[in-house]
């Protein structure tokens, strides 16, 4: 997936730390083991782990917004936000200006949306 978006949006290839990238998988993973956390929940902390992260020499943000859309398509949810919109608070949520919470209810809100 994040080959896909650096060979269709440009960037620097590489994975800067595979520690920091199973840490961002993983925020999710144990969000359902542990909490059952609903999908709305999971998507926001594969977003906002990806995001942080930094796991990757270049597209975090491209490869946060992929992975939270991929994981909502794959479990059946229809989510199509604005795309003004939802560049707009993926790079808020990199900069630390959008909590995983903010960014739940924003997905929550736009559940269905077309």
């Amino acid at each position: 997936m994040h080959g896909r978006q650096l060979r269709r949006f440009g960037g620097a290839p590489g994975l800067r730390d595979e520690g920091m990238l199973r840490s961002a998988l993983e925020r999710p993973i144990n969000k359902w083991r542990y909490e059952q956390a609903p999908f709305d929940e999971l998507a926001a902390a594969y977003a906002f782990g990806l995001a942080k992260n930094h796991a990757f020499v270049d597209g975090n943000k491209r490869i946060a917004f992929m992975a939270m859309m991929v994981f909502l398509h794959k479990n059946g949810v229809a989510f199509s936000p604005d795309p003004a919109e939802a560049t707009t608070i993926i790079l808020s949520l990199a900069a630390g200006e959008v909590s995983e919470e903010s960014l739940t209810r924003w997905i929550r809100d736009n559940w269905n949306s077309k």
